[in-house]
């Protein structure tokens, strides 16, 4: 589920006087949206993992990117958080109807 305000904060984060101001007063700039507690927190400690996985991709990139973390650093963060693969349990629904002869 994606965090509005994370979200919104990462949005506004797009304009080049707002992400200035951002670099120069973090706590300032945050304490502008009504974050979550938790969400606050992993912004803080620049938790990629946890914030992956309620923000849109892009911003997420962007806002790294206007908080000064290096990409390869980024990239190094999100696939760590990656999960683990999860083994095929059934039979991959690629057949048509008219192969199988039955509606699945």
């Amino acid at each position: 589920m994606r965090d509005y305000w994370l979200s919104k904060l990462f949005f506004d984060l797009q304009n080049p006087a707002v992400a200035a101001e951002y670099r120069a007063d973090r706590a300032g700039v945050l304490a502008r949206y009504p974050l979550k507690a938790e969400v606050r927190a992993a912004v803080e400690r620049d938790d990629v993992a946890y914030l992956a996985r309620i923000t849109n991709p892009y911003l997420l990139r962007f806002y790294f990117h206007v908080a000064g973390m290096a990409e390869d650093e980024f990239l190094s963060r999100i696939r760590a958080s990656r999960p683990a693969e999860i083994p095929e349990t059934r039979e991959p629904a690629t057949r048509s109807v008219r192969e199988t002869g039955e509606l699945r």
